[in-house]
């Protein structure tokens, strides 16, 4: 069958790889000069199996509004009169509830654990190296409040069979010893052991490498105008330079792909949330972390990847927009010299992408009301995350066959009016 991928970032290229490996004919079209150069090229850095929760949580609302008036706020909103944005912060206050919170959550752990299976099946038959480490996630609690609040996160983690430690402040430093030079900071942490760590834009120019291996054409630097649909079929993609023909089309587009379905009449509830990042080389290992360190107050991730830290965080619903505000930059320099002291982050890069985010944290993976039309998008904050397990299970949808797991809550059929 052909089939072809929009997008390259790291969702389209694991997708792209998976489909080749099921004999398909694939070729992947994006924009860009090269795979992940959008928001898969400077992202947090933590594949965070067992750290998976949805944004809209119990509180969130209450929070949110403490937010605005705190200096280095985890949350900002620049409201403007748009209307999917409207829609999408309602459906997403919608999901604020305990009930709700707890489906979405399960849902995530179960393809994020998935993913964790299929990675580390990629990384073993292709044997690509992407500055990994396999040594877990802490989320640092500077207050009793946040240790407690912690609890619905550890019942969700037993009931789902995520192995997970709760820690005290000595517990901290014993898995991340450049913790003891800041001990009064923190109360204690959430270990997730079972987390990893990686360049996502090496892993994704990696694998898009050996994809090509195995046959897939990627065309770079197309404008994608417009999905070509006959009596309810896919037949190809339009774009800039011609038509592409193909039985099949996985949309793979992050927050621009709710903009492409648009046209053919399908309405998906993603919205670009942007994030920060800085990329700080280290100077002294001995105060740099070993693995991700989530800093809970500020919800900001501190990652090492190799020489490297990388600082990643932020949550800014302010649209389709790229710029670099100095005062974002200032959080997450704020968060890293408070926690990790001795770096020089006047040597940092700074970074912003928009994630993808879906009202209640799932993506959306599977098909449409369009035959041969399929969508892999909405992955948010865990694109880095949930891309192998996506991918797998796109490429088993496509293919015909029977998922390993349950996808029957994934697609977009969830969301009403959809």
């Amino acid at each position: 069958m052909k089939v072809t991928v929009l997008g390259a970032g790291v969702i389209g290229v694991t997708t792209a790889y998976q489909l080749a490996k099921a004999g398909h004919e694939v070729t992947v079209v994006d924009r860009q000069a090269g795979p992940a150069l959008e928001t898969s090229f400077a992202n947090a850095g933590e594949v965070s199996f067992g750290y998976c929760s949805p944004w809209a949580a119990p509180g969130i609302p209450l929070k949110a509004v403490k937010w605005i008036f705190m200096k280095h706020a985890p949350l900002i909103l620049r409201p403007r009169m748009d209307r999917a944005m409207l829609s999408w912060l309602f459906k997403m206050l919608s999901n604020c509830t305990s009930e709700r919170y707890a489906v979405n959550k399960s849902r995530m752990l179960r393809l994020a654990d998935y993913s964790r299976v299929s990675l580390a099946a990629v990384r073993e038959e292709t044997g690509i190296a992407y500055d990994e480490r396999m040594q877990g996630t802490l989320q640092l609690f500077r207050t009793q409040q946040q240790l407690d609040a912690s609890a619905k996160d550890v019942k969700a983690l037993a009931a789902d069979g995520i192995p997970y430690e709760v820690l005290d402040r000595d517990g901290c430093i014993r898995v991340e010893p450049a913790l003891r030079h800041v001990r009064d900071k923190i109360v204690g942490g959430l270990l997730t052991p079972k987390d990893e760590t990686g360049d996502c834009f090496k892993f994704t120019n990696a694998l898009a490498a050996k994809a090509v291996e195995l046959g897939v054409q990627f065309l770079y630097g197309r404008d994608i105008k417009a999905l070509e649909v006959d009596n309810g079929q896919m037949r190809g993609v339009l774009t800039d330079q011609g038509p592409i023909r193909s039985d099949a089309v996985v949309v793979a587009l992050g927050s621009h792909s709710p903009l492409l379905l648009k046209q053919v009449g399908i309405t998906l509830p993603v919205y670009p949330v942007k994030g920060y990042s800085l990329t700080i080389p280290i100077a002294d290992a001995g105060r740099a972390p070993e693995s991700t360190v989530m800093d809970e107050t500020y919800k900001i991730a501190i990652t090492r990847l190799g020489d490297r830290i990388r600082v990643g965080g932020m949550a800014e619903i302010s649209g389709y927009t790229n710029d670099l505000p100095l005062a974002r930059r200032g959080t997450l320099e704020h968060s890293v010299t408070d926690l990790f002291p001795g770096g020089d982050v006047r040597q940092a890069t700074f970074w912003s992408g928009l994630r993808p985010m879906t009202p209640d944290g799932t993506p959306v993976i599977g098909a449409t009301r369009i035959r041969g039309l399929f969508l892999n998008a909405g992955h948010g904050t865990l694109g880095w995350t949930m891309s192998c397990g996506s991918a797998r299970l796109i490429s088993d949808l496509v293919s015909g066959r029977k998922p390993d797991i349950d996808t029957s809550d994934l697609a977009i059929h969830r969301y009403a009016g959809a």
